[in-house]
């Protein structure tokens, strides 16, 4: 279901909420302000009725008329009223639905390589911009560490929290990495780091694990720092983008698609815009992001979850002509699949 943001409560007659919803889908269909003599058979009632009703609907700020003689078509706050009150988003389609599910990899494992697919997936099937934000779980503990010599002197060190995430980075020692360093790190990992939350492992924590270490501190301290680092790395979220230049080739969108592309650079930005909506779909309309680039910009949100826990989002990036009935299913339904597909990466 769609989350529902604040919006006027007036109150429309049921002809009224019919005439607008016939103007919003004709509007997003053909980008054509729409005139009376349209909406007169699909209503059956006379033209002048329908003139009237419009006429009400724009006093009430939900209907514009760009020119004397033309027909109407949505404010962004007729369109916030349609997507809060009337829209009846279709189920997804057997084809949309196959063209997801046969694309879809559930066997990456990786969670940047997941959602990197998932992005080129919607981005190809809806013809919009994609953008998602990686796993990120305040209350993420540690599940493995793991050291893998490479040298005398270097060693890979992985590390893998809650949320799928995995990081890893090589480490340049001081002394020559025989077996009893490898053990002596597996204990510390163990009884320090595996199964304890990544915001509990400050940069002070692991400086006192550290420092605990008596007459080993000097030859442990290039891998503890790696640790540090890789703790750190793994307790950030990471924004993926995909399919920008569809904007370029959105219907009417030419003037804006560029302001858009280069807020998309703006990872921090973004990583705002996306934060992930509680339940559901959130769409976010033009002047309802707060960022100028973003105006006249349809923003479609979801969140994703991972073993019952919702840990980041996916986002269609479009115009405010959008075909919404379309794209909040092909949204919601590869959300689901990117849970799925970091979940069984996690339980394997």
């Amino acid at each position: 279901m769609l989350i529902k943001t604040e919006v006027s409560m007036m109150e429309l007659s049921q002809r009224k909420r019919k005439l607008l919803a016939l103007i919003v889908e004709r509007y997003i269909a053909s980008g054509e302000p729409v005139g009376s003599s349209v909406l007169c058979s699909a209503l059956a009632v006379s033209s002048a009725t329908v003139r009237n009703e419009m006429a009400e609907l724009s006093a009430m700020g939900l209907l514009d008329q760009p020119h004397t003689s033309a027909g109407r078509m949505p404010t962004q706050r007729g369109l916030r009223y349609y997507l809060d009150n009337l829209i009846n988003p279709a189920e997804l389609s057997n084809a949309d639905r196959f063209r997801i599910e046969s694309r879809f990899d559930m066997t990456l494992g990786d969670p940047v390589k997941i959602l990197e697919q998932a992005g080129r997936i919607l981005s190809s099937i809806t013809g919009c911009a994609a953008a998602m934000s990686t796993p990120f779980d305040s209350q993420a503990v540690i599940r493995r560490v793991e050291i893998v010599p490479v040298g005398n002197y270097t060693a890979l060190v992985v590390m893998m929290i809650s949320t799928g995430v995995v990081k890893s980075s090589i480490c340049k020692c001081s002394v020559p990495l025989d077996m009893n360093m490898v053990q002596l790190f597996y204990s510390i990992a163990g009884s320090c780091f595996i199964g304890r939350r990544t915001d509990e492992l400050t940069a002070g924590a692991i400086q006192s694990i550290t420092a605990s270490l008596g007459d080993k501190m000097i030859a442990m301290l290039p891998l503890m720092v790696t640790l540090r680092v890789l703790v750190s790395e793994a307790s950030q979220s990471q924004i993926i983008t995909c399919g920008e230049s569809n904007l370029l080739y959105l219907d009417g969108f030419d003037s804006d698609a560029h302001s858009v592309m280069e807020f998309m650079k703006h990872t921090d930005a973004l990583a705002r815009v996306l934060s992930s909506p509680s339940d559901g779909v959130r769409v976010t309309l033009g002047r309802e992001n707060r960022y100028r680039e973003l105006e006249n910009t349809s923003v479609m949100t979801v969140g994703y979850s991972v073993l019952g826990r919702q840990v980041g989002s996916l986002a269609v990036i479009s115009s405010l002509r959008s075909d919404y009935s379309r794209l909040i299913p092909c949204l919601k339904f590869t959300s689901e699949l990117v849970g799925r597909a970091l979940s069984q990466a996690i339980e394997e």
